[in-house]
């Protein structure tokens, strides 16, 4: 009998344990309703951005990303997001993917334009800028640093130097004729 009831206290906890679980996971999904406006933006590259991420206004949350879908004709990324209901958006305004740090947290980025008329539900912001590969662009970083690093060793070991001509040397770029003025 006693170890019958250590059996229904342990399926117990572990019945807790599973509720509490589930309680947690919904709550880090966003899955409750929103009251706020759906916008949407089209973008190139939307990198790591994520279901749930921020929509920001000069640093302040404003709204959190919907869904993110592919264009099938455009291979595009398709964008939507929930606005709060008290924030207007101006039509002409622009929206970017950024990071807020190296190591991740990218959020939308949305910079108001300056005109009178205000996105209604469902509009879309037409101006955007896609994600920044931080990845891509360090290896292009490392890659120039590297080829600019040979050259120079090139130019030192005897093989012609690319430095500039000594005050007073006449030079002529391809296409002109010396004395000729560029256009």
């Amino acid at each position: 009998m006693q170890s019958r009831f250590s059996e229904i206290i342990a399926g117990l906890a572990v019945l807790v344990a599973v509720v509490a679980f589930l309680v947690f996971a919904f709550s880090r999904t966003h899955t409750q309703p929103s009251d706020g406006y759906m916008l949407h933006a089209q973008f190139g590259s939307i990198g790591p951005l994520k279901v749930g991420s921020p929509v920001k206004i000069a640093g302040v949350t404003v709204g959190k990303v919907a869904a993110t879908t592919l264009n099938k004709a455009t291979y595009a990324a398709i964008v939507d997001f929930d606005i709060d209901p008290g924030v207007k958006i101006p039509k002409d305004s622009s929206a970017a993917i950024e990071s807020a740090s190296l190591l991740g947290g990218d959020y939308l980025s949305i910079a108001p334009g300056g005109s009178d008329t205000m996105l209604k539900p469902d509009g879309a912001i037409v101006v955007t800028q896609s994600a920044i590969n931080i990845e891509s662009l360090l290896g292009k970083f490392v890659f120039s640093a590297a080829n600019f690093a040979s050259t120079a060793a090139k130019g030192k070991s005897g093989q012609p130097d690319a430095s500039p001509p000594a005050a007073g040397t006449k030079t002529s770029l391809p296409g002109l004729t010396p004395g000729a003025k560029a256009p």
